[in-house]
């Protein structure tokens, strides 16, 4: 499988491209971050993400985009950017039917060094590490996007089956439930 990892962004989004193997086997396809000037106007800086998420989703082909999911933060102009730059990568994803699921930045941060509370230099580390780079990738943006495939990659299939296993569960206690009622009925 091919993931397509966002660190969504107005003036850094970070995008990278991992292939995941069997079990937690995973290889190092490309990376980049796209910048936009702070100075542009909103829609341009949307336009140039948007310009370079299809790029890389018709160069690479992934089979699934995994974007970091926007999270709380004091500044409410940073949150808007990076929710508009998620929306046009999600966008751009559902043009070609890929799947997109978001990951919070702790469930990243988890999955690629252990623990949800970690920084971006463990991050980094863990990335360089599990993908056998031989530099940090830089920005930080990079390394989060390929840290949020690598994510998908690891937690993805235990999700879709938690998710499928869910959904049996309740159409079984659905079930169940017309069934009693009917035997209600026929007291």
């Amino acid at each position: 499988m091919r993931v397509l990892g966002v660190d969504p962004g107005l003036t850094r989004c970070g995008i990278g491209v991992v292939d995941g193997g069997h079990g937690r086997a995973v290889r190092f396809v490309a990376v980049d971050v796209v910048r936009t000037p702070a100075d542009a106007e909103l829609p341009e800086r949307l336009l140039a993400v948007s310009d370079a998420v299809e790029r890389w989703l018709d160069a690479h082909r992934p089979d699934t985009v995994a974007v970091e999911r926007v999270f709380s933060q004091h500044n409410v102009r940073t949150v808007m950017g990076t929710a508009q730059a998620s929306g046009v990568v999600a966008l751009a994803a559902a043009r070609r039917s890929l799947p997109v699921v978001f990951h919070t930045p702790s469930e990243v941060k988890a999955a690629v060094t252990g623990s949800g509370r970690a920084d971006k230099k463990q991050v980094g580390a863990m990335v360089t590490r599990i993908l056998r780079l031989t530099e940090v990738p830089r920005p930080a943006d990079a390394a989060d996007a390929l840290a949020l495939a690598i994510c998908h990659l690891w937690r993805g299939p235990v999700s879709a089956r938690l998710a499928q296993a869910q959904a049996q569960a309740a159409q079984l206690a659905k079930a169940h439930r017309a069934r009693l009622a009917a035997a209600r009925r026929k007291e």
